[in-house]
């Protein structure tokens, strides 16, 4: 996983306010609190359509919260935003096609008890997980 990738995602320069060329900038950001357009960026960058894009974003912070915070996540829902944009970023550079990624993103998986990598990402481990199994892909080992 390359920060910068994951910056790229979360919205770039013009979203996180600067570069994003290492891990310690990453989770300055996070620490911080992203601005909410982050999570929209990381829910248009796996979803085409407006529904699903909400659908993503609000599993990671409810509804009624997001419409009432103003400018800003806060760290809890912002290192939620990231860890999904992580596993996003990781997706892009195994496939090297979107299409095949939002495809590995949504389809259930067994190596995470039937979820999809997308829905594992909303906890660490889950993330994690599918993370590895992605590692195992583009290093060519069993997975």
């Amino acid at each position: 996983m390359v920060p910068h990738d994951v910056g790229e995602i979360l919205g770039g320069r013009g979203v996180l306010g600067g570069p994003v060329t290492s891990l310690l900038q990453l989770s300055g950001a996070v620490e911080r609190g992203l601005p909410k357009v982050a999570l929209r960026n990381v829910a248009r960058r796996v979803f085409p359509g407006t529904s699903d894009q909400t659908a993503l974003m609000h599993r990671i912070i409810p509804e009624a919260t997001f419409k009432r915070r103003r400018d800003r996540l806060t760290p809890a829902e912002s290192a939620r935003t990231e860890r999904m944009a992580r596993v996003i970023a990781l997706s892009e550079e195994v496939w090297q096609d979107r299409d095949q990624s939002r495809r590995f993103l949504t389809t259930p998986h067994a190596e995470i008890g039937g979820k999809s990598p997308l829905d594992a990402a909303l906890t660490e481990l889950g993330a994690r997980r599918a993370e590895e199994i992605m590692a195992r892909i583009l290093y060519g080992l069993p997975a």
